[in-house]
């Protein structure tokens, strides 16, 4: 077997290893982050259990930090109690990422991790696998629930020789990026193999698994090797190191190669993180800001090369650089070292250990500003600045332009690269995270005023219409239906105030034309719902009277969210048939539980035509959609 069918095989609880089937594994760790675990426990709350039963599960405060007033703060007091109440442990705000925290103190190789954010296949760089889903999904794994997934194809990506010069982990997802684009990794797992993964580290693999979601992949995957156990050891955790190798004559449904002692620097172009070019090919574009950090290149390994090239240099007058170490851990490190000095010294500004600008929190660019940065999206508008141009790049790519004011090639700018050396001892103090009380039942949950209760949808009707509330193309992604940002994150426990955000920057009449209709549908193009896990962009428009949602395609996460909450996921039997629907068009669905149930042909009813649109459903997702989504399937068991 090779090292996903291995994981998989040693926590399945039903279904065949094959293609296409639906399979349930069990769940080792799970993972929330503040912007989505408010939601997460109110649903854990609601089903009743007295505490998760994971192996693991923490709660991590990462990405609403920016506390302008009281709801963010509030929601954290939420998440402190909630977790001593449940068996939880909690990691406060100041602590680090969630994903470059959990590699570095928590990740075991072999085992299987959930996680409510879509960047949770982090963690696949130790050998883990690991999945993004929305936060009920989370929720049903800490109530000992099983993870349901269809059985992915598993492609072969064979690294061979090693990097050279400049190039970097990051320029060899971006190149994967470019060939394969942002949706050419639905329903597969990435496996990593070959001679060139000897030759990197756990932080270069961790790039490269959290840049995977952008692929629209299941997840990615490292094996566990002596590199890994190195790791580990080095972070005083080699109890948990495991070797995890695919089996010499293990088979894949897919393979690609990447020559990494060929590969050049590498840059995605605004508005999307497939748009890749080679640098050398969009050198000379002037630079106003240079942002570095996330968790995709936050490590230490990442801030020790900033110390390096930084020494004794000073950045560009036109240019802002902003750098956010990716956790308590990183920050210790460089302050200790007096790597920290050389960073401030060079005129960067130094963010908290935090998401920060990843997620539109803060440091919003100028108008039509030009952006780099060493993130893993790029959408319009996720900055906070919708006219922005964001660009993606290796740290070497981003700090060359923030030396020399345009982009430029980290050649010419950098020179020879510098050697970094990796402290044999990695700086720990697991005293920072909270582990729950042994009297969880004296713990009392503070619920600020922003906290709002779930909502009740009711069950699926036999006969439907719907009103054509929005018609988008293809690639949408999350942001576009709820955006991230400083002014949406602090109301994502508060579903009616939250669920006046969304489409608001596609179409800022959305929210009024979907109040004034019982019964929505949406429309769209191929890709529906890319990007982030969040559930509210399912949810809110569920809120708002959504119940159909007609797509070419949909990406995974976001499917998986529309009938967590009793959304129809429908695609088109004809793409053409997309061409004929136009906003406010009436649809009509007739005997839909029975024929959903029958796995009958289904029809629309259009003005102007009727159409066949298909459904891909288990059985158990029949039940869900009937039940009205679910948690109210749960509630029936």
């Amino acid at each position: 077997m090779n090292v996903s069918q291995k994981i998989i095989s040693s926590h399945l609880v039903s279904g065949t290893i094959k293609t296409g089937n639906e399979i349930a594994i069990k769940i080792d760790q799970t993972l929330t982050q503040d912007a989505t675990g408010t939601l997460s426990y109110l649903q854990f709350e609601a089903m009743g259990i007295p505490k998760v039963k994971t192996k693991l599960s923490l709660s991590y405060v990462d990405h609403n930090t920016l506390q302008s007033g009281f709801e963010n703060a509030d929601d954290h007091k939420f998440l402190q109690s909630i977790a001593a109440k449940y068996g939880i442990i909690f990691s406060p705000a100041g602590n680090g990422i969630c994903h470059q925290v959990h590699l570095e103190r928590f990740g075991v190789p072999s085992e299987t991790l959930l996680g409510a954010d879509s960047h949770t296949p982090t963690a696949g760089g130790l050998g883990m696998l690991a999945f993004g889903a929305g936060g009920l999904d989370v929720a049903c794994a800490m109530a000992g629930e099983p993870f349901y997934i269809t059985m992915p194809q598993i492609v072969k990506v064979n690294l061979v020789g090693s990097l050279k010069g400049w190039s970097s982990a990051k320029d060899i997802i971006l190149e994967i990026l470019r060939l394969k684009t942002v949706k050419g990794g639905r329903g597969k797992i990435f496996e990593f193999a070959g001679g060139g993964v000897k030759t990197l580290s756990i932080p270069q693999r961790a790039t490269i698994t959290n840049m995977g979601a952008e692929l629209g992949a299941t997840t990615s995957v490292f094996p566990s090797d002596e590199i890994t156990k190195d790791f580990l050891k080095r972070q005083g955790r080699l109890k948990d190191w495991k070797q995890l190798i695919a089996d010499k004559d293990a088979a894949y449904d897919e393979e690609i190669t990447i020559n990494l002692s060929v590969l050049e620097p590498l840059i995605s172009l605004p508005h999307s993180p497939d748009n890749v070019r080679k640098v050398a090919d969009v050198k000379g574009v002037k630079v106003d800001q240079v942002c570095i950090g996330s968790c995709t290149n936050s490590s230490l390994a990442d801030m020790l090369l900033l110390s390096k090239v930084l020494k004794n240099k000073k950045i560009n007058k036109n240019v802002s650089l902003v750098v956010s170490p990716g956790s308590r851990q990183v920050l210790s490190m460089i302050s200790e070292s007096g790597d920290l000095a050389n960073i401030v010294k060079s005129g960067a500004r130094v963010l908290e250990c935090a998401c920060g600008p990843c997620i539109g929190m803060g440091q919003s660019p100028k108008s039509g500003g030009v952006s780099l940065r060493t993130f893993n999206r790029s959408f319009e508008g996720r900055s906070g600045t919708k006219d922005a141009k964001v660009f993606l790049c290796s740290p070497a790519t981003a700090l060359a332009a923030a030396l020399s004011g345009e982009i430029s090639s980290p050649q010419a700018v950098l020179g020879k690269k510098p050697t970094i050396k990796m402290p044999s001892k990695f700086y720990v103090d697991d005293l920072q995270f909270q582990k729950p009380t042994s009297k969880r039942d004296k713990v009392e949950i503070i619920r600020g005023p922003n906290i709002k209760p779930l909502p009740e949808f009711a069950t699926l009707e036999d006969n439907l219409i719907v009103k054509t509330i929005l018609k988008v193309g293809d690639n949408i992604s999350t942001d576009h239906i709820l955006p991230a940002g400083a002014k949406v994150l602090p109301f994502r426990s508060n579903l009616p105030k939250i669920s006046e955000f969304t489409f608001g920057a596609v179409d800022k009449d959305f929210v009024l034309r979907a109040k004034s209709t019982s019964n929505g549908i949406i429309v769209g193009g191929e890709n529906y719902g890319q990007g982030s896990s969040r559930e509210h962009a399912a949810l809110a428009p569920r809120f708002l009277g959504i119940r159909v949602v007609l797509a070419k395609s949909f990406a995974r996460i976001y499917l998986a969210n529309l009938i967590n909450f009793g959304i129809i996921p429908l695609t088109f039997g004809d793409g053409s048939d997309y061409e004929l629907i136009n906003l406010n068009d009436e649809l009509e669905f007739d005997n839909l539980k029975k024929i959903i149930a029958s796995n009958s042909e289904l029809f629309a009813k259009g003005a102007s035509k009727t159409m066949k649109v298909c459904f891909d459903l288990t059985a158990r997702q029949k039940e869900m959609i009937f039940a009205g989504g679910l948690l109210n399937w749960i509630k029936t068991r």
